[in-house]
């Protein structure tokens, strides 16, 4: 029988407006929450009580990032391309240009347990977005190469089991989320269904894995983000005051980070919906792993 803890309900922590608010992620070694605007093309940070809100511009829109050991360091993965981004000095180094014959760009992305950067595409030259996209991995010596994964129209919803062996994704056009077999340098295999979505609304967003092994998803249209355990069961739920949910990441202590977004919007929603584009937290009870670092470094100059 299906064990759903009673729901819990998110509050305000950053009042950022972001457009498209997405790649919740947590430093455990800095105490700070990331994440960026897509379509603002910046990054923002800010501290778990949402203090000292910091923002990065973009040369074009931020799609994804991870943090890597160097803490002023961190991967990107921009529209078109991967590179390393100098909080310090504002550089950038290109790593490599990602699908530059589709009319795709990045989108979701997280880093596997063994340090390997993850991410899938978007489409761009589609109403409705086609399934043209690939899943990617980007691995330590910067080579990247394509999974075995079916074409997706909206890759979302990467994240790994605590052991590394599964890899969890979706297509966001879909309302299910998905489950893979998954080695670190070989190769993916048994997709099947993990859990889909039941609500009348909502789409699968962002996803993060707590060290109990559930996904907690944001659910896109639903006000909502859930958890599934790792058999996909539902076991939990946040309601989130706002009309778009978009990515999740959970602290050390259980509080669960939720951005949010503007986009396609109407003013009347967003007459109702005062702090779209913000992000929300939620104190739970299941405690988050430390957040996984690209195990790759940037090109030492000459």
């Amino acid at each position: 029988m299906q064990q759903t803890h009673p729901a819990a309900s998110a509050t305000l922590l950053a009042d950022s407006r972001n457009t498209l608010g997405e790649g919740a992620t947590w430093c455990d070694r800095t105490h700070a929450l990331y994440w960026v605007d897509i379509e603002g093309a910046q990054l923002w940070c800010c501290r778990a009580d949402g203090s000292d809100l910091v923002q990065w511009a973009m040369p074009e829109r931020l799609a994804c990032f991870a943090l890597t050991d160097d803490p002023d360091v961190l991967l990107v993965g921009l529209a078109t391309h991967l590179a390393f981004f100098d909080l310090r000095s504002g550089t950038f180094t290109r790593i490599v240009d990602v699908e530059p014959e589709l009319p795709t760009r990045l989108n979701d992305g997280r880093c596997d347990p063994f340090g390997a950067f993850v991410f899938g595409m978007k489409d761009e030259g589609g109403d409705p977005p086609r399934a043209v996209g690939g899943f990617y991995r980007l691995n330590a010596d910067l080579a990247l190469e394509r999974l075995a994964l079916p074409p997706a129209a909206i890759a979302n919803s990467i994240g790994f089991s605590p052991d590394g062996t599964k890899m969890y994704f979706c297509d966001s056009l879909v309302r299910e989320i998905f489950v893979c077999d998954y080695r670190a340098g070989g190769d993916v295999a048994n997709v099947r269904p993990f859990a889909r979505l039941t609500d009348a609304d909502g789409d699968p967003d962002g996803s993060i894995v707590d060290r109990d092994g559930g996904l907690w998803n944001a659910q896109w249209g639903g006000r909502r983000v859930v958890r599934y355990r790792a058999d996909g069961v539902e076991t939990a739920r946040v309601a989130v005051p706002t009309a778009q949910p978009s990515c999740v990441a959970i602290d050390g202590e259980g509080r669960l980070y939720v951005t949010s977004a503007r986009v396609d919007l109407s003013d009347d929603a967003l007459a109702g919906d005062a702090h779209a584009g913000g992000v929300f937290v939620a104190q739970t009870r299941y405690a988050g792993l430390p957040t996984t670092r690209f195990a790759g470094t940037r090109p030492s100059d000459g």
